[in-house]
């Protein structure tokens, strides 16, 4: 089913890390879960292979914005399954640097609460 929601449970996390290019790097084993893709299909891979269609490109030109500039982006965003569903998160995003000065993003997502998704829906409908 295209239009499949995959919910996230309350204790669900998941984390991914990218190079600074938008590559990941890093997916924990809820990621995998979640988008339907195992490790090896997203190391590598940019991170908007979960992008939804849904969402307004302003959504995450004001997050790239936000972490380049090193600061923390928090917000509500639809991702796309594997299989073509999909699932809403409450996601934060920051820049990191490595041991080594390596800069990388990390992304840390978790379920939002139904009101946030609403508010989300409603504000992207006047952004798209």
């Amino acid at each position: 089913n295209m239009s499949q929601e995959v919910k996230l449970s309350k204790d669900t996390m998941i984390v991914s890390e990218t190079d600074a290019k938008g590559n990941i790097i890093y997916a924990n084993a809820d990621f995998c879960e979640i988008a339907g893709y195992t490790k090896q299909e997203l190391i590598g891979k940019p991170h908007n292979v979960v992008r939804h269609a849904d969402m307004p490109k302003a959504a995450f030109k004001d997050l790239w914005e936000t972490v380049k500039s090193g600061k923390v982006w928090k917000g509500i965003v639809k991702n796309k399954t594997k299989n073509g569903g999909y699932y809403w998160v409450n996601a934060t995003a920051y820049p990191s640097k490595r041991v080594n000065g390596e800069l990388r993003y990390i992304s840390i997502r978790v379920k939002p609460t139904d009101d946030e998704v609403n508010n989300a829906i409603e504000l992207y409908k006047t952004l798209n």
